[in-house]
């Protein structure tokens, strides 16, 4: 038996598998700039990854992290349109480590350097598009049931 993940940027599709069995799947946004490994790109990187630190557990709903912290902040529309210029990071946080040396680890294409996040977002009606920034985004009630049911070093398959 083997949890793993696999995001599809075709379909804009995080799935948890049991070996090949689907488990579950959930809308997600990946990158506005579409796939891509470098440094600087606004990319999603492709390849095999894992996930190599949850962050947040226990945090409330809308929590709200800047630079893999908690903030104090919850955030609400108000709180947006304050600041209408940056890119939210809520909820919880797996952060991924590429695996493939050259590809998605190492050089000017290291998954974890560029901060490659699975995350909630405040932008929920969007998810099923590619508007992200380089992250995998997710609505924050998924994403507090997958956090559960993930652990760190599990496989996460990004593919076209």
């Amino acid at each position: 038996m083997s949890l793993h993940l696999q995001v599809r940027l075709a379909t804009q599709e995080l799935r948890l598998l049991e070996d090949e069995k689907l488990l579950v799947a959930y809308p997600v946004s990946t990158a506005a700039n579409g796939p891509g490994m470098r440094a600087g790109s606004g990319c999603t990187p492709l390849g095999k990854h894992h996930i190599r630190l949850k962050i947040g557990e226990k945090c409330p709903l809308n929590t709200v992290f800047v630079g893999r912290r908690p903030t104090g902040e919850i955030y609400t529309p108000e709180l947006g349109r304050e600041y209408p210029h940056r890119d939210w990071v809520l909820t919880r946080i797996l952060w991924l480590s590429g695996l493939e040396p050259g590809k998605n680890r190492g050089g000017d294409c290291d998954t974890l350097r560029r901060f490659i996040y699975i995350h909630g977002t405040d932008q929920e009606s969007l998810l099923g598009q590619p508007v992200s920034h380089g992250c995998i985004r997710m609505n924050n009630n998924d994403l507090v049931n997958l956090f559960d049911a993930v652990s760190n070093n599990m496989i996460v398959d990004i593919r076209q």
